[in-house]
């Protein structure tokens, strides 16, 4: 089973997902998309399985230095998916592939469900 976990390495929640990976013995690949970016195409896909709501981080630092003018715009997938691209602080974190289950955030109890511990 490949799990590929995409996140920025700084953030905490990142952190603990890594750390419960490692702690459960579950292979892992990291995708930095600071450093590696991520397609529109992965977007979509995400927002297609999870909804781009569920992926859009309105409480992060980033979507609240983004001038009113241009919050008021992001209101449709088709909106949000370069402004992602552009500013992957907004996607929440950690976004994490498992055979072909898209989980967002860390929540202990939805990992050992979707992991069968």
């Amino acid at each position: 089973m490949m799990v590929k976990v995409y996140g920025i390495p700084n953030c905490d929640t990142v952190k603990k997902t890594l750390k419960w990976m490692q702690g459960n013995n579950i292979s892992f690949e990291f995708h930095d998309y600071k450093k590696q970016g991520i397609t529109a195409g992965k977007i979509k896909e995400w927002s297609k399985a999870v909804g781009w709501v569920a992926l859009f981080n309105k409480k992060s630092s980033t979507w609240k230095k983004l001038k009113a003018e241009g919050q008021k715009d992001v209101n449709t997938m088709a909106a949000v998916i370069p402004l992602m691209q552009e500013h992957t602080s907004i996607i929440k974190r950690p976004v994490v592939e498992q055979n072909g289950t898209i989980l967002v955030g860390f929540n202990e109890a939805v990992y050992e469900q979707a992991f069968d511990l």
